[in-house]
């Protein structure tokens, strides 16, 4: 099995390239974090990693071509994705918001555009697409962020329409909070927005889900190795939540 998981230097992604090394596949990451890629998976003979800057037409091509000269990908995860701008949307500079839906989803067109090709003439593949809970509900001053989330869902359901009579499969994952470095920014960014301390905007995400919990980054990448694999070969268009399930977001 031949994957490639976007931003898989930390993280989600890290965390989703591992699960897929350990059974054994043939592991592309990519990451615009060069100090990342420097210190994952040096001892993983499995991982091959990437700089590359996924909202970037040229440098996704320059990736593919590479990773194209092994065969075909058998599954691509669209995971690359930034925070974005947190704020009412009347203070938000143009370039923040174009840059938040770039990144989060302009990066999962170009990948797909990439990856298909090969993928229909094999007649197979799986593609899985880290959406959020932000992608299924309104987020409140982060409206950049849920309209690029959103746009997955949309990207995904319509994909697995169109590429499912080739036999690829398209799902989305919309992950909950999850514990991590850059959760600990958004709450950060959510603090100074508000004008209230951080302890209590991360008690208020935990009380949003009816499990009242936080996420780890391994269950994602539980899911996503189970997408991708035999025992799903007939889950196409879904949009799953590992989340706790969310019942709301933000104020």
């Amino acid at each position: 099995m031949r994957v490639l998981v976007t931003a898989g230097a930390s993280g989600i992604g890290h965390a989703i390239a591992a699960a897929f090394s350990a059974e054994g596949a043939e592991v592309w990451i990519c990451d615009i974090d060069q100090a990342a890629l420097d210190t994952a998976f040096t001892d993983d003979a499995n991982v091959t990693a990437r700089r590359t800057d996924v909202s970037d037409v040229n440098q996704v091509a320059a990736l593919f071509e590479e990773i194209h000269r092994g065969g075909a990908l058998d599954v691509l995860v669209n995971n690359a994705g930034i925070g974005g701008p947190t704020g009412p949307i009347e203070t938000m500079e143009p370039v923040d918001w174009q840059r938040t839906l770039q990144v989060n989803l302009f990066s999962d067109f170009l990948c797909c555009r990439e990856a298909l090709p090969g993928m229909k003439a094999r007649g197979a593949g799986s593609i899985i697409n880290i959406s959020s809970t932000a992608g299924i509900m309104g987020y409140p001053l982060r409206s950049p962020y849920a309209a690029a989330k959103w746009g997955v869902v949309g990207l995904t359901k319509s994909l697995a329409m169109e590429v499912g009579p080739s036999g690829i499969r398209v799902n989305a994952i919309c992950p909950g909070p999850i514990l991590g470095d850059r959760m600990e920014r958004v709450l950060a960014q959510e603090s100074a927005a508000r004008g209230r301390p951080t302890a209590e905007i991360k008690d208020e995400y935990t009380r949003q889900t009816s499990l009242r919990s936080w996420i780890d980054g391994s269950e994602i990448a539980d899911m996503a190795v189970f997408l991708a694999s035999e025992k799903a070969r007939h889950i196409s268009g879904q949009i799953i939540g590992v989340d706790g399930n969310t019942e709301t977001l933000g104020m």
